[in-house]
């Protein structure tokens, strides 16, 4: 397929998700730039997502670039989801959807979650014949072991098998996750991958004050972790690594960026870490483009938008080779990566970047200058070529740049 074709007709979009913006993790952050970049081409985006608390009943507004992000805006009700105190299951029936789309077809139906909201739009849109297609956006499988449920693994992975086979399409974002997707079983894959904002993450927001705050010099080194404090991310992974560089660099500070509920866990065995919270919009901004070294030591993720923006803020990223570094860094050119098996070399790689002046800062200016090319509106104009396919046929075999859809 030619996604450098002419831009489709206009189309009536419904986005299914259990987070939307204003909540602050992956699958919001992408479904917010998803339909910003829909509505700015001319679609007509429908939101379908639980109500959170402190909604208002308004609207949710303009996005920060000033674009809506939908023409309509439809919340059912939501329960809590454990471990996730913000977030929220998205409960309604099923009769409720086939209604309103039965009033206001949809040409697409995209489920980005697979929770109970997601179970009933798929089903909705099966049965009025609407063209479905899911995100695979989150590794719960995964994600079982590090919350003492390991046993649920299995069960997990046949639902999300059976969950996704129901759909047209299942939208992945790297090749790496397209690999574990169809090893599952799930059937067909498309790539769609993940942009990133050049503009919002930029070296020049570089913030000598706050590295002040943070107690450093402009020589010492500021390490930082950007995401949730939670299990699943591997930190103690990161405490492991930054204690090392501290042997070497005892004036450097760990900065984490974020909340979860491993942080007063962590804040009592470190007091002497920077827990700086949740950061949003040009304050994030400014803590990236203040640090130096970026820790990614997540092996549940599917994508991790936190590596893009730090390559787009000028840090050094060591991660493991999956995910976005697996697809975006090329080792000591933009950034270090490790083995999945191989924690030491992880360690042994910000230990490199930690004492090497040259190559560190080298890293950093080609890291910026590659995710230079990772625009958003790519991203969107990819998303409406795999989706247009499901407009004719129930079953997509086209191919994307450099993956077929299987």
């Amino acid at each position: 397929m030619n996604t450098a074709s002419s831009q489709p007709s206009p189309r009536r979009i419904t986005i299914v998700s259990e987070t939307f913006t204003p909540e602050i993790n992956g699958v919001a952050n992408t479904l917010k730039h998803l339909c910003r970049g829909l509505y700015a081409r001319g679609h007509e985006v429908q939101v379908v997502r639980p109500a959170q608390a402190g909604d208002t009943g308004k609207d949710d507004g303009p996005s920060d670039h000033g674009i809506p992000l939908h023409h309509d805006l439809v919340r059912v009700t939501g329960i809590p989801l454990p471990g996730y105190a913000n977030l929220q299951f998205g409960l309604t029936r099923r009769r409720h959807l086939l209604t309103l789309w039965q009033k206001r077809r949809p040409d697409l139906v995209y489920v980005a979650t697979q929770g109970p909201l997601g179970v009933m739009a798929v089903s909705a849109a099966r049965a009025l014949g609407i063209s479905v297609c899911s995100g695979f956006h989150t590794n719960f499988h995964s994600y079982s072991r590090h919350y003492h449920a390991g046993f649920l693994s299995r069960l997990l992975e046949r639902y999300g098998r059976w969950f996704h086979n129901r759909t047209a399409l299942t939208l992945v974002p790297t090749r790496a996750m397209a690999t574990r997707v169809q090893a599952m079983g799930i059937h067909p894959v498309g790539l769609w991958s993940r942009g990133v904002d050049c503009q919002l993450f930029a070296p020049s927001k570089r913030d000598p004050a706050l590295r002040a705050e943070w107690g450093l010099q402009p020589q010492d080194r500021a390490i930082l972790y950007v995401g949730r404090l939670a299990s699943e991310k591997n930190l103690q992974l990161a405490v492991s690594c930054f204690e090392r560089i501290r042997v070497l660099h005892p004036k450097a500070r760990f900065i984490l960026v974020g909340d979860g509920p491993q942080r007063r866990r962590l804040q009592e065995k470190h007091p002497d870490y920077l827990f700086s919270g949740i950061r949003e919009g040009e304050d994030l901004a400014r803590h990236y483009a203040s640090g130096d070294l970026f820790l990614f030591p997540s092996k549940t993720d599917t994508f991790g938008n936190v590596v893009t923006e730090a390559m787009a803020s000028g840090l050094a990223v060591v991660a493991f080779d999956d995910a976005a570094a697996s697809e975006h860094i090329r080792h000591e050119e933009n950034g270090m990566v490790a083995p999945l098996d191989d924690d030491e070399a992880f360690v042994e790689h910000a230990l490199t970047l930690a004492q090497q002046n040259t190559l560190l800062g080298s890293i950093r200016q080609q890291a910026r200058l590659d995710a230079l090319d990772l625009d958003w509106g790519s991203q969107v104009e990819q998303f409406e070529q795999l989706t247009l396919t499901l407009n004719r046929r129930d079953r997509c075999h086209a191919v994307t740049p450099g993956i077929p859809i299987l």
